[in-house]
C-alpha cells in the first residue's frame, strides 16, 4: 500500500520542477517582477583597466589548445596500444583518454562560444564546433542557450542551464556523472533537428533565422556517430566507439565536478552574480582543464573578459567579492549539504556574505 502521506510533498516538488519548464513555467512571473533582461550588479573598474583585461589573443588559446589535443592523441595512443595487447591497462588508459576528451571540451565549448578564446574569430568558431561535438552539444543551440543563462542566470522559468533543480534530483545527478542524463535529453532533440524539427523549448530562445544551422549541424553530427557505430559493426569492435561517441560519456565526470560548483545551492531569481556563482582557487591542473572557468562570479560578471585574463580581474575586484573557497572541496563541503537540505527544503540556499556597503 502507498503511503498517502509523500503524495502532496511528491506533487509539490512535481510542479516545482515544473516551473523551470520555459514554456508553461515560471518564465512569465518572472518577467512580471523585472527579473528579465534585468540590469545586473558589477563591481566597479576603471575603465584603462577594463581596455586592457577585455584584450584577445591567439597566443595563448593556439598554445593551449595544442596540449589540450596533444594530450588526448597521447592519451588515445596509448590505450590503443594497451587495448591491442589484450592489457588491462587498457581500462584506464581509456578513462584518461576519454576524460581528456569529454571534460575540457566544456570549458573550451564555452570560451569559444563567448568569441573570447581567440582573437581570431574564425578558430572561436572551429573550436566551438569541434567541442560541442566532443561534448555531445548543439552547437547552434546551446550558443543561444549560454547567453540566455547570462542574461537571466538561475531565473526560474528562463535560464535553460539550471543544472541543479530544486528539489534535487539525486537520480539525475548520478546519471550525469556519465552524462547519461544529459545525452537521454540531447540525443532525441539531435534526431528531431536532422530532420528539420525543433522543440518548443528551444524556440524562446533560438532566433528562427538560426534554425538552418541547427538542422545542418545535427545531421553532421549524425552522419559522424552513424559512421563510428558502422564502423564498430562491421570490423566487430568496439573500439571506433571508445574512441568517438562513448568518450562522451564516460569521459563527462570531471566537468559535471567543475560544473557543480559553478551555481548548485545558490538563490535563484537574484540580480547579483556575487550571490549566485562562485569563485573558486584550484591548482594550475585543474586551471588548465577548466580554463578559468573556476573564476565564475568574475567571468558572469564580466563575461567579454577572456580566460587568461580572469586571475588579473579577480585580483583586480576581489575587494568587492565573497572570499573565493580555498579549492573544490571546500566548495563542496558546502554544495552537497545544501543539496541535501534542498531535498526538504526548496526554498534553502547557500548566502554568500557579500560586502554589505555595495550589495544590491
Amino acid at each position: 500500500m502507498s503511503n498517502t502521506n509523500d503524495r502532496p510533498h511528491e506533487s509539490s516538488s512535481s510542479a516545482r520542477h515544473k516551473a523551470y519548464r520555459l514554456v508553461g513555467g515560471a518564465g512569465e512571473r518572472a518577467e512580471a517582477v523585472g527579473l528579465v533582461n534585468a540590469e545586473w550588479y558589477k563591481c566597479a573598474v576603471p575603465r584603462p583597466v577594463m581596455k586592457q583585461l577585455v584584450q584577445r589573443s591567439d597566443a595563448r588559446a593556439i598554445r593551449d589548445t595544442f596540449v589540450w589535443y596533444a594530450a588526448i592523441i597521447v592519451s588515445g595512443l596509448l590505450a590503443g596500444l594497451a587495448w591491442h595487447a589484450h592489457s588491462w591497462w587498457a581500462i584506464p588508459a581509456f578513462f584518461l583518454y576519454g576524460t581528456l576528451y569529454c571534460s575540457p571540451a566544456d570549458s573550451r565549448w564555452h570560451e569559444a562560444g563567448h568569441g573570447t578564446a581567440f582573437k581570431t574569430r574564425w578558430m572561436n568558431n572551429v573550436l566551438y564546433q569541434v567541442a560541442s561535438f566532443q561534448v555531445f552539444r548543439r552547437a547552434t543551440v546551446w550558443r543561444w542557450s549560454h547567453a540566455r543563462h547570462h542574461t537571466d542566470t538561475l531565473v526560474i522559468g528562463r535560464d535553460p542551464e539550471i543544472a541543479v533543480p530544486r528539489p534535487t534530483d539525486w537520480l539525475g545527478l548520478i546519471l550525469n556523472i556519465f552524462a547519461l542524463k544529459h545525452v537521454w535529453n540531447e540525443l532525441p532533440k539531435m534526431v528531431a533537428a536532422a530532420f528539420d524539427r525543433i522543440n518548443e523549448d528551444d524556440k524562446t530562445f533560438v532566433p528562427a533565422s538560426e534554425w538552418p544551422k541547427v538542422f545542418r549541424e545535427a545531421r553532421i553530427s549524425l552522419a559522424i556517430y552513424v559512421a563510428v557505430i558502422g564502423a564498430s559493426i562491421c570490423f566487430r569492435t568496439i573500439l571506433p566507439l571508445l574512441y568517438i561517441g562513448l568518450p562522451s560519456l564516460y569521459g563527462g565526470w570531471l566537468y559535471l565536478y567543475f560544473g557543480l560548483t559553478q551555481h548548485a545551492g545558490m538563490p535563484e531569481n537574484v540580480l547579483d552574480h556575487r550571490q549566485n556563482c562562485r569563485t573558486i582557487l584550484m591548482n594550475p591542473v585543474f586551471r588548465f582543464l577548466y580554463w578559468n572557468m573556476n573564476y565564475h562570479v568574475e567571468h558572469h560578471m564580466f563575461p567579454m573578459v577572456p580566460f587568461h585574463s580572469l586571475p588579473q580581474l579577480h585580483e583586480t575586484v576581489k575587494g568587492d567579492m565573497p572570499p573565493p573557497y580555498r579549492s573544490s572541496l571546500a566548495a563542496y563541503a558546502e554544495i552537497i549539504p545544501a543539496l541535501v537540505r534542498q531535498t526538504r527544503d526548496p526554498s534553502y540556499h547557500v548566502v554568500r556574505p557579500v560586502p554589505a556597503v555595495t550589495q544590491s
